[in-house]
């Protein structure tokens, strides 16, 4: 609904007193009217004026402003959220490219590593290991009588490039999918599935809030996420999961296990192959390609090379109606082995590569090092590579002889370095202009200022954030109430962001929409994902495809204050 919509909008309150100031769903401050203030006893507990929600933003942004390390922006925010859900979302919404990276990557990274030294008040759900044999308990508690549309669960074992942390559980997911998607934050819920640590620091750290023991593995960590996931099926089986920096053993084996059982999303192994996947896809429309016409070299096979590769093949096949094995040809991972080929043997190919395993035949005589690992450097050379994709958190690992060997003979080389954070990126964007000379199509996986360009233009360039899709990806999932969030839906919703990129209209302009433009990017990528859940029979709602933007517009939250009526028998 509009923001106009919303405000007009009545709600029907139980709470009162104390217990509706400290309610951050029902809270107001001093947006309370006069007569609010009278139903709902709180005249005298409140100052005498009454504050529209542009002056509340006005009054946060200058406390904001005031404090100037990241970190303490980030405590701040996160006091605002616990205190009230419009004001909050409000502010953000107001100042969103300055704000993202406040809540989120990269200085939400730093709040989850001193999670156990910033407590101050729990929020969402612990599940812990130890007390698994109440969990059906505990999460009913949680959950029971709510509307669950969302769920963002988490082990914590591979958070935002930093690795472990144990029980240092990640609320700034959900709160993106209200901020950009429009979820209701009274329907998600973020949940830490707590099974240890081995984390030496957080072990040995007295102040720590987990489970202060050795990460659980094996079956016994299978079973303990299993029982969750069939609590959530069991009670909320229209909700969407989202599987949040679970490690890179976990993450797709997860994914693949419950994805045809339920609506189920890892962002780490979806939503950035989705959001590249709309990158490369409008680059190759800038250079009138198709993707199944590129090479492609991808540096750093993790959960999120994997998943990036993986998208971009079904791409391939998707669009392009190419046969999956002649898909996998295209593309050359490396790892910290090198090009991952035959030779290399079972205990260094990971679980989830054997499609991409190049044979040995196509390398011989290509120099190696000592081991028999095949670097960089020599594989651009050897495949001329169109598109060159980092996720390696190597920094500087696209040297400029790796550019300009990448660069030899192609018009426009596609560049991407997406480690997170800027200064573990492959190479710097104004680097990779250079050296190839203002050639280059570049995406970044955290912000940089434009580049200039030989003849003095600026060169923008985009962020491949995922936060670019995901949310619209799962808005679709949730309101069409599919049962699996289906590769075709995703492609649907990719396929909807490439079509928005500033650069299919001007060629030297970004390869994504601005990020300001998210809540609006996202809104098509949600509506594009219902209509093809909809045309393909996965969708449990009985609308036609010529409804569905307008339904998409209705069911999303707005952070603007409705009235309230005070009624005993109303919502809490």
């Amino acid at each position: 609904m509009s923001d106009h919509d919303a405000s007009k909008a009545i709600h029907r309150v139980a709470v009162r007193g104390q217990a509706i100031l400290t309610s951050p769903r029902w809270n107001k401050g001093t947006a309370f009217t006069l007569e609010e203030r009278k139903a709902f006893g709180l005249t005298g507990r409140l100052p005498f004026r009454v504050n529209t929600l542009d002056e509340q933003c006005d009054r946060a942004y200058d406390q904001l402003e005031a404090r100037e390390q990241p970190m303490r922006k980030n405590t701040f925010l996160q006091s605002l959220k616990d205190q009230n859900w419009v004001l909050y979302y409000a502010l953000l919404h107001r100042h969103l490219t300055e704000l993202i990276p406040i809540i989120y990557t990269p200085t939400e990274a730093d709040a989850i590593a001193n999670y156990s030294h910033l407590f101050r008040r729990s929020e969402g759900l612990y599940m812990t290991f130890p007390t698994q044999d109440s969990m059906e308990e505990d999460f009913l508690e949680q959950s029971k009588g709510r509307q669950i549309d969302l769920i963002v669960v988490s082990d914590a074992e591979q958070i935002l490039g930093i690795g472990d942390q144990g029980v240092g559980i990640a609320t700034a997911k959900s709160a993106i999918y209200t901020l950009i998607g429009g979820v209701d934050p009274a329907n998600t819920l973020s949940v830490t599935l707590d099974v240890g640590t081995d984390n030496e620091g957080l072990l040995n750290d007295r102040l720590y809030v987990g489970w202060p023991h050795k990460r659980v593995r094996g079956p016994e960590y299978d079973d303990f996420v299993d029982k969750f996931v069939q609590l959530v099926r069991k009670y909320h089986p229209h909700c969407l999961l989202h599987f949040e920096d679970f490690g890179v053993s976990n993450a797709k084996r997860l994914l693949d296990k419950y994805r045809d059982k339920h609506a189920v999303f890892n962002d780490d192994v979806q939503g950035t192959g989705a959001v590249t996947l709309a990158c490369v896809m409008s680059a190759v429309g800038v250079t009138k390609s198709s993707l199944a016409d590129q090479r492609f070299v991808i540096y750093g096979a993790g959960s999120a090379g994997l998943g990036i590769v993986r998208q971009l093949r079904d791409g391939i096949v998707t669009l392009d109606g190419v046969d999956k094995e002649e898909a996998n040809k295209k593309f050359f991972l490396l790892d910290r082995y090198g090009l991952i080929k035959e030779s290399l043997g079972p205990e260094k190919i990971r679980e989830g590569l054997q499609e991409f395993v190049r044979p040995d035949s196509e390398w011989e005589g290509v120099p190696a090092y000592d081991r028999g690992e095949i670097g960089l450097l020599e594989v651009v050379k050897k495949v001329k590579p169109t598109v060159l994709i980092g996720c390696s958190t190597q920094a500087g690992a696209f040297t400029e002889q790796v550019v300009k060997e990448m660069a030899k003979g192609i018009d426009r080389p596609i560049i991407l370095p997406l480690s997170n954070p800027s200064k573990l990126h492959e190479v710097t964007p104004q680097d990779a202009n250079d050296w190839t000379g203002g050639k280059a199509l570049l995406a970044t996986g955290s912000p940089f200022p434009p580049c200039k360009q030989p003849n003095g233009k600026d060169y923008v360039i985009a962020e491949c954030n995922n936060a670019l899709i995901y949310p619209g990806l799962g808005l679709g999932a949730m309101l069409s109430k599919a049962r699996s969030l289906t590769d075709t839906m995703i492609i649907a919703g990719t396929r909807r962001l490439a079509s928005l990129a500033p650069a299919l209209k001007d060629p030297d302009d970004a390869l994504l929409p601005d990020f300001e433009e998210a809540p609006r990017v996202n809104y098509e990528v949600a509506v594009a994902v219902v209509e093809q859940a909809i045309e393909e029979g996965s969708a449990d709602v009985d609308w036609k495809k010529e409804e569905v933007r307008e339904k998409v517009k209705a069911a999303q939250w707005k952070p603007v204050y409705g009235t309230y009526v005070y009624d005993p028998e109303g919502e809490t």
